[in-house]
């Protein structure tokens, strides 16, 4: 296969490049900076409210950016959002750094927090944009294996920065390292991602009523949504509990060094499967391909309740990872469905609808915990099979676009 070949096989045109540039500079800063927030705050004085305040504004700002991020995705072109989405998060940085404050950190972090949350639809829209149905998979495929560079570097790089210069200079000096990288990415993007193509009637198409767009929403989509909803039920109620299970609960508790490695196997699994999966997945069909995922879901809390050791957890972990099967079709298949000229604020309502929902299953899945983790488990594996069946009986994927 030479050069040319390689690069479309893996959907990798110009605009894409630019795309991929960006979310591994400004998602590298904000994993180097972000990850080490709480410990900022303790050291600022802000103590544990402010980090729980923190990890709330996470949660409901993933939730709520999602819509704007499409709408403002729509209405100025994936390009110029793009911008905007990449100066807010550079403001945030930048009050981070300037004033050592842990309610100025607070205030940052509303600009920054969830930038991976508001510019997903337009990500996605320019995936749609530019690549052609039968390559959509595989373009977003490269974007999730590439967005977990700097998921695994970042931490590692904001640890060296606190070990050299300190919990208050080694987060700010993260921050300033974070700036500068959004700064290159933004360049990088705006040279490289192409303008946007012209739209029918103008950018007046966006739809900033989440009711009026809910309207347009396909029944097949909508189907998509209820099991993709179940599903996360599924991901959500034990969440929070996995590591309480592993490091304290079972018979042979593992180490947290242990409990890394476990994460860490997850990951490898997750990054071998992406590029083979989605290539067939753009050839064969999504819909098979996001059934598989659906089930891998369903299977981990079953498994984690009889994983008793290292090594059966080791396993539980080798389907977590799998889990990541078919997110990327799901995703593609999300946009296949969605209206043309709306695609982002289609996406991006998409997410709002079901993170808002979902995020119930973290307060269920702490009352699941409590009656035990078995109730907790087999809930959740209950709820998956609930939307794996449901989207093996209602869900469709688009007709397969005739190869050349």
């Amino acid at each position: 296969m030479n050069k040319r070949s390689l690069l479309e096989f893996l959907a990798l045109r110009k605009s894409m490049v630019g795309l991929l540039v960006m979310v591994i500079l400004v998602g590298m800063g904000e994993k180097m900076a972000e990850r080490f927030l709480p410990i900022y705050l303790v050291a600022l004085g802000g103590g544990a409210l402010s980090v729980g305040l923190l990890n709330g504004l996470d949660n409901l700002l993933s939730a709520l950016y999602s819509f704007p991020g499409g709408y403002l995705s729509d209405r100025l072109g994936t390009k110029r959002a793009l911008l905007v989405f990449n100066v807010l998060a550079m403001a945030g940085f930048l009050i981070v750094i300037l004033i050592p404050s842990w309610k100025a950190v607070i205030l940052g972090s509303i600009l920054f927090l969830s930038w991976t949350a508001i510019s997903l639809p337009a990500t996605m829209g320019l995936v749609a944009q530019v690549l052609p149905s039968n390559k959509r998979t595989m373009g977003v495929s490269m974007h999730s294996l590439v967005r977990r560079i700097p998921m695994a570097l970042g931490p590692l790089v904001g640890g060296a920065f606190i070990g050299l210069f300190g919990e208050v200079w080694g987060v700010r000096l993260a921050f300033v390292a974070a700036l500068l990288m959004a700064g290159v990415a933004l360049v990088a993007q705006q040279r490289l991602i192409e303008d946007d193509p012209p739209k029918k009637g103008g950018t007046s198409g966006a739809e900033k009523n989440p009711l009026r767009l809910y309207a347009l929403m396909s029944p097949d989509l909508k189907n998509l949504l209820v099991a993709d909803i179940l599903v996360r039920f599924c991901e959500q109620i034990p969440y929070a509990f996995v590591v309480l299970w592993a490091m304290k609960e079972i018979a042979s508790p593992v180490s947290a060094f242990q409990f890394g490695l476990l994460t860490t196997v997850e990951m490898i699994v997750a990054m071998l499967v992406y590029i083979p999966v989605a290539a067939l997945a753009d050839r064969m069909g999504k819909k098979p391909f996001v059934a598989l995922t659906f089930i891998f879901f369903t299977l981990f809390p079953a498994m984690l309740y009889f994983s008793r050791s290292f090594g059966a957890l080791a396993a539980a972990f080798v389907v977590r990872g799998l889990k990541e099967f078919g997110e990327p079709t799901r995703k593609a298949l999300i946009m296949d469905l969605a209206p043309e000229e709306r695609k982002a604020g289609m996406f991006g309502l998409y997410y709002l609808l079901r993170d808002t929902v979902v995020s119930v299953a973290a307060f269920g899945g702490a009352f699941l915990w409590m009656l035990g983790p078995g109730v907790n488990f087999f809930v959740a594996s209950a709820c998956g099979l609930a939307g794996t069946v449901w989207f093996i009986l209602k869900g469709h994927d688009l007709p397969r676009p005739s190869q050349p």
